[in-house]
């Protein structure tokens, strides 16, 4: 009788062992990192937002914030809101929580525009289609598009 509750005991200890493992190994996994992609920006107030409330819902997730197209303007030099608050104070707000903000230099050049046109805290990279699949192919980004 004793050897038969050691034995559930231990079976329910093993089975316990597997259910919590994965929890556990997920709560001391990877980063999360996601993406999001804009490519127009009528969207970007709406994308800011959800990216500060991303940020405090899931604090530490790693995100880039990826321009193409007409999604680059508000990351341009002096763009503002409807309001007319530039748009780098926010982005400036969240690069300090860690959030890359980068532009297609591909649209760049189809609008003649130099790597200086693009404000600060934002970069540029060569693609930002290309940015947005190496970012999930090689980095693990989950995608998110507002």
């Amino acid at each position: 009788m004793f050897n038969k509750i050691l034995k559930c005991l231990a079976a329910g200890f093993a089975l316990t062992r597997i259910a919590v493992a994965p929890a556990a190994q997920a709560a001391e996994g990877d980063q999360e990192k996601v993406v999001y992609h804009i490519n127009d920006s009528t969207n970007a107030k709406a994308l800011l937002g959800n990216v500060k409330n991303h940020l405090v819902a899931a604090p530490g997730t790693k995100i880039a914030v990826v321009g193409h197209g007409k999604g680059i303007d508000f990351m341009l030099e002096g763009a503002q809101d409807a309001n007319g608050n530039p748009y780098a104070v926010a982005m400036a707000t969240l690069a300090a929580e860690g959030v890359d903000f980068k532009v297609c230099n591909n649209t760049l050049k189809s609008r003649n525009l130099t790597a200086d046109a693009v404000a600060y805290p934002a970069r540029v990279v060569p693609s930002g289609v290309a940015e947005i699949g190496r970012l999930q192919a090689k980095e693990a980004y989950v995608y998110i598009k507002p």
